[in-house]
């Protein structure tokens, strides 16, 4: 498709990134570093302190930051100073409990203010906070608590019945819950979140912190063995400043709305700090997708800049009629998507809609930050992901051993490898050092995502190398898929992919090979994914199951996925001189 062009002059704001070459030549850490804290030399400071209690000493006191919307159309305004204060008491609970510096606070609640006030509160009391997507089933919220050494866990009544309850016995180290719609205390370790936030004071000395402490621990799942706990320091918060400025282009009255679940990643580096950090409105809708509310929303609350994801949009494009025409959008200046590639149709699509295109961009758990952007003045080709961050070296690399060759030349594929050492990068996968030491090579990080970079340095993504499913935006590990089915007194094996979908970006499908007193069947097939959501949860849980006699293997044992898709997709199979069972 044809480049969007852009320029400068059509703006109603001068986008902070105008020119993108002069922007890179000019850029430096230190100076954004001064920018965000006062001194480009200072090396201690709070993430939390930076996103609340800095807008304190001026004007910012009084202003919105964040507005919540209840699903029940309940409003519930939150300034910075009130902020400030509910944060501090988040942070005297978690002191009065004993929690202390670097241990793990764990959320698994939806889109509620206490999640917002948890996590600030963690991070100033020095722990470390670490979310869970609500909709997880048992079996991934265990694997998480478990290997993320869980101190305090914060949800609900409904999730800690069905869900927690019964690991309990598998989590010693678990000290307390804190339940946010309990008026009373359940038991000594079960606890009324209301009534222990309520006692807390308002005033909380935050202790010294050094922007290389540990401040928060993002799951990511892995093809193979337990999901990874991908660690994040206060340090991150110059790449959610930055990004914020740059990537999402915040401007003082900037309403800004994002999407995702703080349940994962893209919900709390720019569902909660990036925004914070610029002192901009920060919308929190508790609902669900529904076309018709978010149109309102984006009308009724005028948000200015509007980030989201290519499943969200491709709902939307579904729907038929012409938005402008029905819900005055005319606050909307800046459209942006991540979780999975966008489509080029819908770029295009944002410019017939919507008024602009939407502006796609990269970036992984492990980066802590967008690494790869359409930026707002910049020309989109549409289907790309654009073009590196300013202080952000991107390269299409070969990897052989030990030594990783860049790739020179325009349009050839490559493994998408960034230079080590921009803030948010992450700085371990908890007890697995192993495994983070492998994510390098010399002064790379390689991102195990396949891409190619054109002439002009827009970046193109290709697809993954390795296994990993995104389905709806989420990553979701085909192990721990396989593993839960396995359970299943009728399963002997399984294997799972990712199927092509258009509407969710992938589907998860599994193969499943039965023991031998149990037969194909549809009440069966019917038992199993019903089983997968109970263990695993609706957002990771198989929506499709096929039976087959026997999977595919190398001589190791190792399920040849890739092989298993092949076949679903009627594929070329490659090389099989590894294959032991033709299944």
């Amino acid at each position: 498709m044809e480049t969007i062009h852009k320029a400068t002059t059509t703006f109603r704001i001068r986008p902070h990134l105008a020119e993108y070459d002069a922007s890179r030549v000019a850029f430096s850490w230190d100076e954004i570093r001064k920018e965000l804290t006062g001194s480009s030399a200072s090396k201690y400071w709070n993430l939390a302190q930076l996103a609340v209690d800095r807008h304190l000493a001026s004007t910012g006191r009084s202003k919105l930051a964040l507005r919540w919307l209840g699903k029940d159309s309940q409003v519930r305004d939150f300034t910075f100073a009130d902020l400030a204060a509910a944060s501090n008491r988040a942070a005297n609970v978690l002191r009065t409990l004993g929690v202390g510096k670097g241990e793990r606070v764990f959320s698994l609640l939806g889109r509620v203010p206490e999640l917002y006030f948890t996590a600030l509160g963690a991070l100033k009391n020095t722990s470390v906070f670490c979310p869970l997507f609500s909709q997880f089933g048992p079996e991934p919220i265990w694997q998480r608590l478990h290997r993320g050494d869980a101190k305090v866990l914060v949800t609900n009544v409904a999730a800690y019945e069905k869900k927690i309850a019964g690991l309990l016995d598998r989590l010693p180290q678990l000290n307390k819950i804190l339940l946010v719609d309990s008026a009373d205390d359940l038991s000594q370790n079960v606890l009324s979140w209301p009534k222990a936030f309520a006692a807390a004071n308002e005033i909380f000395d935050v202790p010294a912190t050094s922007s290389d402490d540990m401040a928060l621990l993002h799951f990511t799942s892995g093809t193979t063995g337990m999901p990874k706990g991908a660690i994040h320091v206060h340090e991150a918060a110059l790449t959610h400043y930055a990004t914020g400025k740059y990537v999402l282009d915040f401007h003082s009255d900037d309403v800004f709305w994002c999407t995702a679940d703080p349940g994962w990643v893209t919900g709390t580096s720019y569902g909660i700090f990036a925004p914070l950090l610029h002192g901009v409105t920060n919308i929190v809708d508790e609902a669900d997708f529904y076309a018709a509310r978010w149109y309102r929303l984006l009308q009724d609350q005028r948000v200015t800049v509007w980030y989201t994801a290519p499943t969200a949009v491709r709902r939307l494009m579904r729907i038929p009629g012409r938005p402008r025409e029905q819900y005055d959008l005319s606050a909307l200046r800046l459209v942006l998507s991540v979780g999975e590639p966008l489509n080029p149709e819908a770029v295009v699509w944002g410019v017939e809609a919507l008024g602009m295109p939407i502006h796609d961009n990269w970036w992984q758990t492990e980066t802590g930050g967008i690494m790869v952007a359409n930026y707002a003045a910049m020309d989109v080709r549409p289907g790309s992901m654009g073009r590196p961050l300013p202080g952000i070296d991107a390269a299409i690399v070969r990897r052989s051993a030990d030594v990783v060759e860049v790739v020179q030349e325009p349009g050839v594929e490559g493994e998408l490898a960034l230079r080590r050492g921009w803030p948010s990068m992450f700085r371990g996968y908890l007890h697995d050092e192993d495994r983070y030491h492998r994510c390098f090579v010399g002064d790379w990080y390689l991102s195990g995502d396949l891409a190619r970079r054109d002439a002009d340095g827009y970046f193109w993504f290709v697809g993954r190398s390795d296994d990993i499913i995104k389905t709806s935006g989420h990553m979701v590990g085909p192990f721990e898929v396989e593993s839960a089915l396995m359970e299943h007194p009728a399963v002997a094996e399984a294997g799972v992919i990712g199927k092509p979908d258009p509407l969710v970006g992938q589907v998860v499908k599994a193969f499943v090979v039965l023991k031998q007193s149990f037969t194909p069947s549809e009440t069966l097939q019917f038992d199993l994914l019903g089983f997968g959501r109970k263990r695993l949860g609706p957002a990771v849980a198989p929506k499709e199951i096929s039976f087959v006699d026997n999977l595919p293997k190398t001589r190791s044992g190792k399920v040849m996925r890739r092989l298993l898709k092949a076949r679903e997709l009627g594929l070329p199979e490659g090389d099989l001189s590894t294959l032991e069972t033709d299944g």
